[in-house]
């Protein structure tokens, strides 16, 4: 054995334990800057397979959206999570010119004149965390 075989095995042993903790923040990292939620109710709740399907092919690709996340509600058995809508949305971005970007988008435009006559019900949150 080498005189720096002793210290390369030592490296090996300490890579994983030196990544986790450098890599690990003291907090987690917010989605985005800009998270824009919206909670859908549908006309007909059978719809909800296509809409989330448009959602990823229309919503999703446009270029200001960080981050997008959907989906139906989830029953956790807590009473005071809320269920009542039959999708949810989140969709990221980087500041408030990506949002309104988002907002006048063909695709995202597109996407609110097929899916609005098909629905009883929409909230929308932005929330803003610098």
């Amino acid at each position: 054995m080498t005189r720096t075989m002793p210290a390369a095995i030592a490296v090996l042993f300490l890579l994983p334990f030196l990544a986790a903790c450098s890599g690990s923040p003291a907090s987690p990292r917010p989605v985005a800057t800009i998270s824009h939620v919206v909670f859908v109710n549908l006309a007909d709740p059978s719809d909800a397979d296509e809409l989330l399907a448009d959602g990823r092919a229309m919503l999703a690709t446009i270029p200001t959206v960080t981050a997008y996340s959907a989906g139906p509600h989830i029953d956790t058995g807590r009473a005071t999570v809320l269920d009542d809508y039959d999708i949810g949305m989140i969709l990221g971005f980087d500041d408030v010119e990506g949002l309104n970007a988002y907002v006048v988008h063909p695709d995202h435009v597109a996407f609110v004149d097929k899916w609005r006559p098909r629905l009883t019900g929409l909230r929308v949150y932005d929330i803003h965390d610098p």
